[in-house]
């Protein structure tokens, strides 16, 4: 009789999971080293593209998959006509502000701006302000309701 892999041993309730090494020695080492000075440039269209290949219909949907993706709980903190200001906090988040401090969340601005693309059919950009006191990031996302994106 063979022995079940680790994969076949979990289940819908237990999902995988990364060590916080891990995750932090591609994140924080290995990406900024094969990217240089242009990483966060790249990290917001690398967060665009896989907004692309993870289109939400939704803002709750957006906030879920923060969730799901280990990047961390992401709350609205306020919206008006043009722009909306969201929060992204978590465990994770509190380590990276606190062990970098050139850590850049442009993966997830990336990724927020394109969703908000999608969602209000506009054009739509994301701007990150960590705030290390509060071990948390904020993104005011930005559009202009007159330009169009077009599909």
């Amino acid at each position: 009789m063979s022995e079940l892999t680790t994969s076949e041993q979990k289940t819908e309730s237990e999902p995988l999971s990364v060590s916080t090494f891990g995750y932090e020695l591609i994140r924080e080492v290995l990406v900024p080293e094969l990217l240089g000075k242009d990483t966060a440039e790249i990290l917001y269209w690398a967060g665009k593209r896989l907004a692309r290949k993870y289109p939400l219909s939704t803002l709750e949907e957006t906030i879920r998959f923060f969730q799901d993706a280990g990047w961390g709980t992401l709350t609205i903190k306020d919206e008006s006509r043009k722009e909306m200001v969201l929060e992204l906090g978590s465990e994770l988040i509190s380590s990276r502000l606190k062990n970098n401090p050139n850590t850049t969340f442009q993966l997830e601005a990336g990724f927020i701006a394109q969703q908000m693309e999608q969602q209000k059919k506009v054009t739509a950009e994301a701007f990150e302000h960590p705030n290390k006191k509060a071990s948390r990031i904020q993104f005011t996302i930005k559009w202009d309701k007159n330009d169009f994106i077009n599909e």
